[in-house]
């Protein structure tokens, strides 16, 4: 067994969606150009079958190719996590697959159905970290909210290395960051984590999870340099010109946080088709075509880095 660094990855992280083709079958290929795609463009780590993934549509058999897939184009280049979570028999069964064929951690996503109290939120989290010797990140968002006692008593499990908030209270996030410190690296995971950041920034959030990164992963770059670096001109001119009007958007329409991603992906080029899976829409025409207008205007006023697509 390979010997784990206790660290979480820093940085932006690379969130590859499930390609699918015009059946609704996986496109593993497709995956796989994907995350290629990410590694080139300098994200610091991949979190393949999560929720841009859509770990709740699909099998285990799937989730498993999907792994598969992400060790091999991940291997020696950037840390690879994956996602586990809801029906807590099968997050076990995804922390065992994880484990199995060599990825470094993953991120524990909410359970189903279930609004637990704290201490049904621990044994939940507590269960599915220690079933394995895996790094692991817990992800506060919709059925998965944690008060600061129960957040605490999770990090005296060796294997918790980072805390991604999903809800935007900044009142607990203040909390958290004061009474835990550094002893989870914290990443900022608000729908479209660009517009957030410069006030996650500020307490401490180091890493966010970005979804344009999948098609513009430049743009998301010189934003958080231009963020880190104080230069709060460029950082203006991309929420202006970029980050807000594609936002503006993603909140059109439930589960755009995950379709909006494949359309973008394939106005840039990548071979990614608009497909998702039920109860996820795909992204409307109208929409489709506002988004297209504002990546041509990007890349036309910030060009990406040449590549092969």
């Amino acid at each position: 067994m390979k010997t784990i660094k206790r660290q979480a990855p820093k940085g932006i992280l690379g969130f590859p969606v499930a390609p699918m083709n015009a059946e609704g079958k996986l496109d593993l290929e497709a995956l796989g150009k994907n995350i290629e795609f990410l590694i080139e463009g300098g994200l610091s780590s991949i979190f393949v079958a999560c929720g841009a993934g859509e770990l709740h549509a699909i099998s285990n058999e799937e989730y498993k190719s999907m792994v598969e897939v992400a060790v091999k184009k991940t291997q020696g280049k950037v840390p690879l996590y994956t996602g586990v979570g809801g029906n807590i028999s099968h997050a076990l069964e995804q922390a065992k697959i994880s484990e199995e064929l060599g990825a470094e951690g993953y991120l524990i996503l909410p359970p189903f159905l279930i609004d637990p109290s704290q201490d049904g939120i621990y044994e939940y989290l507590r269960t599915i970290i220690q079933s394995t010797a895996l790094n692991a990140i817990v992800y506060q968002r919709d059925n998965c909210i944690l008060d600061s006692k129960t957040l605490k008593k999770l990090c005296e499990l060796p294997q918790l290395v980072g805390f991604k908030d999903g809800v935007g209270n900044m009142e607990n996030n203040i909390e958290f960051t004061h009474i835990i410190g550094d002893r989870l690296e914290w990443v900022n995971g608000m729908p479209l984590a660009e517009v957030t950041m410069a006030a996650y920034v500020n307490l401490g959030f180091t890493s966010y999870s970005s979804a344009i990164s999948n098609y513009i992963p430049h743009i998301s770059a010189m934003y958080y340099e231009a963020l880190l670096n104080g230069n709060k001109e460029v950082a203006h001119e991309l929420h202006e010109d970029v980050i807000l009007p594609i936002h503006r958007i993603r909140k059109q329409k439930k589960g755009y946080a995950v379709s909006l991603i494949k359309a973008g992906m394939q106005i840039v080029g990548l071979p990614v088709t608009t497909n998702v899976r039920a109860p996820i829409a795909t992204v409307e025409k109208e929409h489709y075509e506002e988004l297209k207008k504002i990546i041509d205007h990007a890349l036309e006023k910030y060009p990406a880095p040449s590549r092969v697509i």
